[in-house]
């Protein structure tokens, strides 16, 4: 009996240091596997920077999508896909111009792919729906392109930067530059969503603070076919132009019905560069001629570095570059130049952060820079004018107005 007794304490003694052993085994494991998913979260640690891009490659916004991917690829490209001797890895997702879809995408591209840096955004709704979970992650973020006012005021996030355009910047650079050059008066249309709006308050914000009255506005829906009643209505207006926002089709559309309805002659029209933007122009002519814009780049802008980004793009691509391009080409080139800054180590979020916003250079665009206190670029804006030229138009920049800075309220 005595012998049993001994036996089964034995036993226990055994079973209770194997449990212990495979608890303390469980545990290291565990804090190893936390330790590992920890660094793996942070990045950096590689030989390659994992570079995270959301952008449009289907749906409406596509074509927007795909000249903005260009544009990086061509930068990347041109400095080998390399940075401090670190390997550049460019790992795309389709936002399908969806908030929801977008959400997704960027939780993979951390969760996954584990990226060191995102940038992309075309439609402001997608970035906006990011902005947290990017503002939670510590993820730093460049938005290459999405305009809405609040990412770079209200929604400002520590890991948030823009180095395209806010709404604000397209409208306000044309209010006080119309009133001196095209008249007293100005009745407004722009396609009735958030970006229109947006464009269209900042026109009138510096149009009115230049002496100038707005006589009329219509706000037409965003993918309107017909323009004819606001048209119509535009005819008994007493107003000595006509300010414009609208892109892509409703773009093409309004330009060619308000040389129908004869209005082309009686107001001239004035507006943002994507009212005769490079990819639709050939759609529009000739009725874009005479047509005034504002814009922070154009493909026929007289420079050293826009002539050679020029030619570059259309070897690689065999087209012209658009405005997206150029903002695709530029934020890579923001990235890469950060990453040199750091001497290729991206593990600390906030030291890219640091070396995203003291990146400056002389862009295709012009001189840019960043505003510290509001996170978005500081940039030239240029008026140009379209002109008929052998049967086929072409923009004309006819006036610069330098460092536009975003108020950031």
């Amino acid at each position: 009996m005595k012998k049993k007794w001994t036996m089964l304490i034995s036993i226990i003694v055994v079973f209770t240091m194997l449990a212990a052993c495979g608890e303390s085994a469980i545990n290291s494991s565990s804090e190893a596997e936390a330790d590992n998913n920890s660094k793996k979260k942070s990045g950096g640690g590689g030989e390659t920077i994992k570079v995270g891009a959301i952008l449009p490659f289907s749906g409406v916004y596509a074509s927007l999508g795909k000249d903005l991917s260009d544009g990086m690829k061509l930068y990347f490209e041109s400095v080998n896909w390399e940075a401090e001797g670190k390997k550049i890895e460019l790992i795309e997702e389709d936002t399908e111009a969806d908030p929801q879809v977008s959400l997704r995408r960027v939780r993979k591209l951390m969760d996954q792919d584990n990226i060191d840096i995102l940038t992309g955004a075309v439609s402001t709704a997608v970035a906006y729906a990011i902005r947290n979970d990017v503002d939670s992650n510590k993820l730093p973020y460049l938005v290459s392109h999405a305009g809405g006012n609040d990412l770079t005021r209200s929604k400002r996030s520590d890991y948030i930067w823009r180095s395209s355009f806010s709404s604000w910047q397209i409208g306000h650079s044309m209010g006080e530059w119309a009133y001196k050059n095209v008249g007293k008066k100005m009745y407004v249309a722009a396609a009735d969503y958030a970006f229109g709006r947006e464009v269209s308050a900042a026109f009138k914000e510096a149009y009115t603070a230049a002496g100038g009255e707005i006589v009329g506005e219509v706000y037409p829906p965003l993918g309107n076919n017909d323009y004819a009643s606001y048209l119509t209505s535009m005819r008994g207006v007493k107003a000595d132009g006509v300010y414009a926002f609208f892109a892509g089709s409703d773009a093409v559309r309004f330009v060619q019905q308000y040389e129908q309805y004869g209005l082309k002659d009686k107001f001239p029209l004035v507006g943002s560069g994507w009212l005769v933007a490079e990819d639709l122009r050939q759609t529009i002519d000739p009725a874009a001629a005479g047509t005034f814009a504002s814009t922070f780049w154009d493909y026929n802008l007289n420079t050293k570095e826009n002539k050679e980004f020029v030619k570059a793009y259309e070897k690689a691509y065999n087209r012209r570059p658009t405005i997206e391009s150029l903002e695709g080409y530029d934020a890579a080139r923001i990235i890469s130049e950060a990453v040199t800054k750091l001497g290729g180590d991206v593990s600390d979020p906030e030291k890219v952060i640091e070396a995203i916003s003291n990146v400056s250079f002389t862009s295709p665009r012009g001189p840019i820079e960043f505003d510290k206190d509001t996170h978005h670029v500081i940039q030239n804006m240029y008026i140009t004018e379209t002109k008929l030229v052998d049967g086929k138009t072409e923009n004309e920049v006819i006036h610069t107005i330098e460092t536009v800075k975003d108020p950031g309220k």
